[in-house]
Formats: C-alpha cells, structure tokens, sequence
C-alpha cells in the first residue's frame, strides 16, 4: 500500500523500494537489517529505511520521545524520505480510520501513545507534513486526521489535537 502511494505520487523506483522496505529497521532487526538493505539494494534505499526509521536500537527509547525525534527530524529530511514517510502515515490513517468504524474505542488499545498520544502524533505530523509541502499527500493525511478526530470524539478537538 505504501509503495503504491509513493508511486501514485510521483515517486521513483528507489522511493518506492524504500516504501516496500520502510518498516524493516525498527521491526526486523535495526543496525543489521539497515546494513543487509545496503548491501542489497544500495545506499539510497537504505537511507530512505533509515530516514523513515524512528528508532534502530533495541530497547526502544520511550514512546513519545521516538515521536517527538522524527517529528523534528521531517523538516530536514531528504524529499525521498518525506514522501515515503508520508506516503505510509497516510496508509496507516486510512487504515485506523477504517478500524475504528469496526472497532470503535477498543482500537486505541493497539497503541502504546493510547487514544490521545495518536491523535496527538497524527495531528503533529499532518501539521509538519504540511509545512515541508509534499503535496497532495500531505492535504490526503490532514484530511483522514481531521476524520479521525471526528469518529474519535466528536469532533470536539477541532484541528490542532
């Protein structure tokens, strides 16, 4: 899904290997894995996994510490990495917005910033994503994050989280 948005959105054949592979770091193996995608794929790639990456060392830094490091991280990172990790905060809000129409609140549950530390995150990288201007993609996530303050509470968060 990720790999098909950043394709839709113009992306290039490493951006979009970089999509397929995004999650391999913090979930199959950190430091290693990221050496074994070079070795592979080659540098560029790896430095899209890399850059999209919120933590590559085991144990993991508490939550909102790893989200508040990549949220400052976006501005400066290369096109390729902000639309790959764009492209995959849009597939995953699109996919919490579908849960939560078959879950409801017990979709909260999965995550380890709870209700309010999501919708925080997503309202925050909507934001970020928004000012770095990766375009249409960024109006697509600011749209599913209002949504998701809609179903979540009613609406009564309006904009800013």
């Amino acid at each position: 899904g990720v790999a098909s948005l950043v394709l839709e959105a113009g992306g290039n054949e490493d951006e979009a290997i970089g999509a397929l592979l995004h999650d391999a770091v913090e979930d199959q193996g950190g430091e290693a894995t990221l050496r074994e995608i070079a070795r592979r794929f080659g540098d560029p790639i790896a430095a899209i996994v890399a850059g999209c990456s919120d933590c590559k060392s085991r144990p993991k830094p508490p939550w909102r510490e790893r989200k508040l490091t990549y949220l400052a991280h976006l501005p400066s990172a290369s096109p390729s990495v902000r639309l790959v990790s764009l492209a995959d905060k849009v597939h995953n809000a699109r996919t919490l917005v579908l849960d939560y129409q078959v879950v409801g609140e017990a979709l909260w549950s999965r995550f380890r910033g709870g209700k309010d530390g999501t919708l925080w995150y997503y309202g925050e990288l909507a934001r970020t994503f928004g000012e770095c201007g990766v375009a249409p993609l960024s109006a697509e996530l600011a749209r599913l994050v209002a949504e998701l303050w809609r179903i979540a509470d009613g609406g009564t968060r309006g904009n800013g989280g």
